[in-house]
């Protein structure tokens, strides 16, 4: 008679840290910032500020924003902070750059909120695959902050992992 199969991975110690769990949920919005530029490359602030004016704020309620300029022009540091003044009583969080950067910043919170002592002494596995965005700077500030508390970390799939950190 044959033994019944062990699923000795569902047997083991390992717990699995998902940060496709952490994803926070909110509307992504790229603001291109050309549009209300003279031409699409020249910043002239009069014009720049009427602009600001006549816009539709409240349609970025609880959203979260990355600003940016699609065109080659050279906009001054000025210009995106008072966008930024705009979009501050109705946005979540507002960043400058891409919407990668703006994933990063948000699980860069998330991370430094974390509360990670139930990984304390334990062995951890960083899920790889996700259905999500979750940045790949993300997976790097996961890493380092449970690297302080868990015996061992590893990266990918309980069945096929990568070996990251073991404490000697």
């Amino acid at each position: 008679m044959s033994e019944p199969i062990l699923n000795r991975v569902a047997q083991s110690k390992l717990v699995t840290f998902n940060l496709e769990d952490y994803y926070p949920e909110g509307q992504r919005i790229l603001l291109d910032i050309k549009d209300w530029l003279y031409e699409g490359f020249i910043l002239r602030e009069k014009e720049f500020r009427k602009e600001m004016e006549k816009h539709d704020w409240s349609q970025y309620q609880d959203a979260f924003v990355a600003l940016h300029c699609s065109s080659d022009a050279i906009v001054p540091g000025w210009a995106y902070m008072l966008v930024a003044t705009k979009l501050q009583p109705y946005a979540s969080k507002i960043v400058q750059g891409n919407l990668e950067q703006l994933e990063t910043s948000l699980y860069q919170s998330v991370i430094e909120r974390l509360d990670i002592s139930e990984f304390e002494d334990r062995l951890v596995i960083i899920k790889g695959c996700t259905n999500k965005p979750v940045p790949s700077n993300a997976y790097l500030m996961i890493a380092q902050k449970l690297q302080s508390n868990v015996k061992s970390l590893m990266y990918g799939e309980a069945c096929s992992s990568v070996p990251l950190f073991k404490r000697k």
